[in-house]
């Protein structure tokens, strides 16, 4: 695994990328008091000049719950190295920028029910209703 954040085949540059690191609430053993692993990453999307602007305008629409002034920030505490949890975010970051810059779906092309699916559908309509009316009560008496 490496450090580098990688979307779509473009890699942003690590001038672009913000890194921040504090003690981590995760696991750590003795030195979980002294070591900052926590890895804390930091991307100016709307700022970015390392997206094409189509890719950047689906990633802001898309992420525009999880944007703070434009940035989108990925937190790892989850192994006890600060060089793992590193690895981590910029894994996460990149995966959050791919699946926020994917194309839309294609529209759903409306269908028509088949004849002998239509067909079906009554017939099971009818022994249904026909099941029903042989257990009604014809004299009113139960």
């Amino acid at each position: 695994m490496s450090l580098d954040v990688t979307v779509r085949g473009i890699t942003i540059p690590a001038d672009e990328l913000s890194w921040r690191f504090t003690r981590s609430p995760g696991p750590g053993g003795q030195s979980v008091n002294t070591t900052d692993s926590q890895a804390e990453l930091s991307f100016d999307l709307a700022g970015s000049q390392a997206l094409p602007p189509l890719l950047k305008q689906r990633a802001l629409t898309a992420l525009a719950g999880r944007l703070a002034d434009g940035v989108l920030t990925v937190t790892a505490y989850e192994h006890r190295s600060q060089l793992r949890n590193r690895e981590a975010a910029a894994g996460r970051m990149s995966e959050l920028l791919t699946e926020a810059t994917r194309p839309p779906p294609k529209p759903r092309r409306p269908t028509k029910p088949t004849r002998a699916a239509t067909e079906r559908r009554l017939a099971d309509k009818q022994r249904r209703s026909q099941t029903k009316r042989l257990r009604r009560d014809l004299d009113g008496n139960e």
